[in-house]
């Protein structure tokens, strides 16, 4: 490795390629981990339209479960994407755009998460104990969520900074 390849004050002596070959490998293991609580939520709502108490549900929960299940679905797609991505790039010597993408599409996923995690409460708070209930647990995950996802992460960002 020469001098010239090595990328300064990160303390790891790698080159620019070895930082995004690490890169990478850290974005997809992240993606990994989200693409099997977005399959499990997904396989759960699936599974739903089989109940007999199905069937009682009113206009509005309906709505919820199809908007539950397509943002699963578009949650899936987003989280596959950087492996789409990957097979088109490859060997094309654009490893340092593939790791910015995909690093972006993960933001993207977290919020599909969120907002399922948030969805999929609130679906079934409501209708175990009414849309009250439901629509005060699906928001109360979803602040949760923002404040886990976006604001703990901006906080221990703001406070290495100060280290």
């Amino acid at each position: 490795m020469s001098e010239r390849d090595a990328v300064v004050g990160d303390g790891r002596n790698e080159t620019v390629n070895q930082q995004m070959d690490r890169n990478w490998g850290e974005l997809i293991q992240e993606l990994r981990v989200l693409q099997t609580g977005v399959q499990i939520l997904a396989g759960f709502l699936l599974t739903i339209p089989f109940q007999e108490r199905f069937k009682t549900l009113d206009d509005y929960q309906v709505g919820l479960y199809l908007a539950n299940v397509i943002l699963a679905a578009l949650t899936t797609a987003v989280i596959l994407l950087p492996v789409s991505v990957h097979r088109r790039l490859f060997r094309k010597q654009l490893k340092k755009m593939l790791v910015s993408s995909a690093d972006r599409i993960a933001k993207v996923a977290l919020a599909g998460v969120a907002l399922l995690s948030a969805g999929t409460a609130s679906l079934v708070f409501g209708v175990t104990a009414g849309r009250d209930a439901g629509l005060l647990a699906g928001g109360g995950i979803l602040a949760a969520m923002i404040l886990l996802l976006v604001f703990v992460p901006l906080w221990l960002l703001k406070r290495a900074a100060k280290v």
